[in-house]
């Protein structure tokens, strides 16, 4: 167990320190200027979006997650934020051409920069999978895109906070259980 920690946490810490300033920037950027901003991604990388949006949500934006019954049609303005691995994923791929196609700025969240979903996008976040020998080993699947993902993502979230002046308060009544 040990060894797999120390591996994904060595990992995860180089991939996101290969992400430019300038792609963080202009994500700041994007979501601190959109309309709404919806989220997508197939599997376990959806799930690490649905991570994002719960922050987003509490930081008082306008965030759905693209699938669910209530999520409105995208449109100019708007932000759609997708994420895949490989980003080759058909749902992936076809949700970021109907969203720039109805006027969305696209970011793909890939560790493919020549993918169909980078090409899909405005802006690419491309998470590398620099990593030895032992992935297969200690991080299988997409293990240490998911988690670096989740983790830049929270990466964020004191930038928007300043940015869109809130605190830690104005987030939790903003928390799903009231508290």
């Amino acid at each position: 167990m040990r060894k797999a920690n120390s591996y994904i946490l060595e990992e995860i810490g180089k991939s996101l320190e290969e992400i430019p300033d300038d792609v963080i920037d202009q994500t700041i950027d994007a979501l601190s200027s959109a309309r709404k901003v919806f989220i997508y991604g197939a599997g376990r990388s959806g799930l690490a979006g649905k991570f994002f949006a719960v922050r987003l949500v509490q930081l008082g934006l306008d965030v759905h997650f693209v699938g669910d019954m209530t999520t409105p049609i995208v449109g100019v303005g708007d932000l759609t934020i997708i994420l895949s691995n490989t980003g080759e994923t058909m749902s992936v791929v076809q949700t970021a051409n109907i969203s720039r196609r109805l006027g969305s700025n696209v970011i793909g969240v890939t560790s493919e920069p020549s993918s169909k979903l980078a090409h899909a996008s405005n802006l690419v976040i491309c998470i590398p999978q620099v990593c030895n020998g032992d992935k297969k080993e200690n991080a299988p699947l997409g293990t240490l895109f998911e988690n670096a993902a989740v983790i830049f993502f929270d990466s964020l979230i004191p930038l928007l906070m300043k940015i869109l002046d809130q605190d830690e308060n104005d987030m939790r009544h903003r928390h799903a259980i009231w508290v």
